[in-house]
């Protein structure tokens, strides 16, 4: 057999045997992922989109509470994944850290489905007029919902990275295709968050909680079974290293060792393997950058009797630490943009309790159902993005991803923040109708349509579309190649701070403006709070966010590999974010 006809990337299959590049990988394993991808979507914002409203009238929550409830185990949710990674990365691999955690997030998901069915765990009603649950019935609940949030550790980072493990690299035309997976992976994902914001939504408030929760349930246990069968054309990545993180901190303690030392002045005297050791190893040589010298000092070369040859990282260690640095920097400001993402499942569905939700004369529509606008957006415009929007900017860039990783999230901050400017306007608008109509009670019906709400969920469609999706390529394609789940885990757990953060806000607020008798802006009565000044004060940090990503955009450096030289793509992706052509 003709050593070409395997993978050059060093892909192995289950057994650690080296895999031919016709029989494995590309799309055709893709098939078999992207199916579980859309059934635990549905699964996820089956429970996210209504979870505020279970806990409400089911185990009867106040407003504050539940908010802060469901940021919570949705910050959970996306936190948990850096455990996940880390004993991908470390110990298990991706597949087995996935094959383990997804049987915890199946029985998760069948408790949940019993808290929701069985007579004894769930609280009595009468007349659509639930008891409190007791404190069993509660300790139940929660308990199920987090076991989902610990299976979902490790199925979340390591499922969409080994998606991307199944394109090789050092295929011109492999790469090529890989450029188009995250934005398909995330249309997988959002197919299946269109049914449970459409479908499942609607069951649990019409039909049956347990129902709503079970299909999903049911599904996830199917995807599983799809996912197995794909087993023999599936590639691994092999793992070349222990313990990855250990080489970051060898490098933070070796420039703090040398702190004292002098950098040479060419990068060329730092210690460094010749190409030939990359080769025979099958690791990727990064580039020396200009950015955080003084992590440099990790790799000066030091002569005589007392230097420590073992303690010695190479310039390639050195970047790789880099890039981590790089990534918490962009890691940071994209905090605030997944707090204003939390208000879909949260603030956004309270507004739309209050408001005339009937379509036509006899359907009432959930208002979780319009958090699937989201995703009908998404939809629409992941094709559009790649089939046209990418074309037509390759032409005017020269770049393969038509604009840089950076811009793609740029421009995603800038519609989020009109976004959340028009859901301000328009709950300046209810307030208004409340006012006129001199509605007091928090279950009165505003005499408005819930359509009102209809553009800023749109709008955060279309930005996810950027930043979203964006977030998802940049961290996996920005992190040290032995570490790639552990980054993709920077995309997850921005958003699970995120969701930690409105928690934190959320109950500042409400404790800060209903202080001393005072009107809270996130009171227990919707109806008689300010959620356009909350609003407004969103707004504001997004705008000053905005600032501060652009400041860390244009001091980024991008990754620089061997294998991105040999194929002249550095002038597109090695220099810092230009802002000026886009304007944003």
């Amino acid at each position: 057999m003709e050593p070409k006809e395997y993978t050059q990337d060093g892909t192995v299959d289950l057994r650690g045997q080296p895999v031919l590049a016709a029989k494995t990988g590309k799309w055709k394993a893709c098939a078999f992922l992207v199916g579980y991808e859309a059934f635990e979507r549905m699964a996820f914002y089956g429970i996210a989109a209504n979870l505020v409203v279970y806990l409400t009238t089911q185990l009867h929550e106040d407003t504050v509470s539940s908010v802060t409830n469901v940021n919570n185990w949705s910050g959970s949710v996306w936190i948990t994944p850096v455990i996940g990674a880390y004993v991908a990365d470390s110990y298990l691999g991706r597949f087995w850290t996935f094959t383990i955690s997804s049987l915890i997030y199946v029985i998760g998901m069948l408790l949940l489905t019993m808290a929701v069915s069985v007579k004894f765990l769930k609280p009595t009603c009468a007349n659509g007029v639930c008891n409190k649950a007791t404190p069993f019935q509660i300790a139940f609940f929660y308990t199920s919902i987090y076991l989902i949030a610990v299976g979902a550790g490790g199925t979340k980072p390591n499922i969409s990275t080994f998606g991307a493990d199944q394109f090789d690299d050092f295929n011109p035309h492999e790469k090529k295709l890989k450029v188009s997976f995250f934005n398909w992976w995330m249309f997988s994902s959002f197919t299946g968050a269109l049914f449970a914001t459409l479908g499942l939504v609607y069951i649990q408030e019409n039909l049956s909680w347990g129902l709503g929760y079970g299909i999903p349930t049911v599904g996830l246990m199917l995807s599983l079974v799809i996912f197995y069968i794909g087993t023999p054309i599936y590639r691994h990545k092999a793992r070349r290293t222990g313990h990855p993180t250990s080489d970051l901190y060898r490098v933070f303690a070796g420039a703090f060792t040398n702190r004292k030392l002098i950098l040479p002045i060419r990068p060329s005297e730092l210690h460094e393997f010749d190409q030939q050791y990359y080769i025979t190893t099958g690791k990727r040589r990064i580039h020396h950058s200009a950015v955080f010298r003084f992590l440099d000092k990790a790799a000066i070369k030091q002569e005589g009797k007392d230097s420590k040859p073992r303690a010695l990282c190479t310039v390639t260690e050195v970047e790789e630490a880099k890039l981590v640095l790089g990534m918490t920097m962009i890691w940071l400001v994209t905090l605030i943009p997944s707090t204003i993402w939390a208000q879909i499942n949260t603030l956004f569905v309270k507004q739309g309790i209050t408001l005339d939700r009937h379509f036509g004369s006899n359907f009432q529509l959930p208002a979780a159902s319009l958090g699937s606008f989201v995703t009908l957006s998404m939809l629409v415009f992941v094709p559009m993005y790649d089939r046209y929007f990418v074309l037509l900017m390759r032409k005017k860039t020269g770049n393969p991803r038509g604009i840089t990783l950076l811009q793609r999230l740029g421009i995603g901050f800038v519609i989020q923040i009109l976004a959340i400017a028009i859901a301000s306007a328009v709950e300046v608008k209810r307030i208004h109708v409340i006012r006129v109509h001199q509605i007091q009670r928090p279950d009165e019906i505003v005499p408005m349509s819930i359509f009102y709400l209809l553009p800023q969920y749109v709008l955060l469609g279309i930005a996810d579309v950027f930043n979203a999706i964006g977030m998802l390529e940049f961290f996996y394609d920005q992190s040290p190649e032995e570490m790639q789940s552990l980054g993709t885990t920077f995309f997850t757990s921005g958003i699970g701070v995120g969701n930690f953060l409105n928690s934190f806000l959320v109950t500042m607020v409400d404790k800060t403006t209903g202080r001393n008798g005072g009107k809270s802006w996130i009171g227990k009565n919707v109806n008689d709070s300010h959620l356009d000044y909350y609003y407004g004060f969103l707004l504001i940090l997004s705008a000053l966010n905005l600032v501060a990503f652009i400041g860390a955009s244009k001091k980024y450096i991008y990754k620089r590999e061997a294998v991105d030289i040999e194929e002249k793509c550095v002038q597109m992706e090695s220099k810092p974010l230009d802002l000026s052509p886009l304007q944003v």
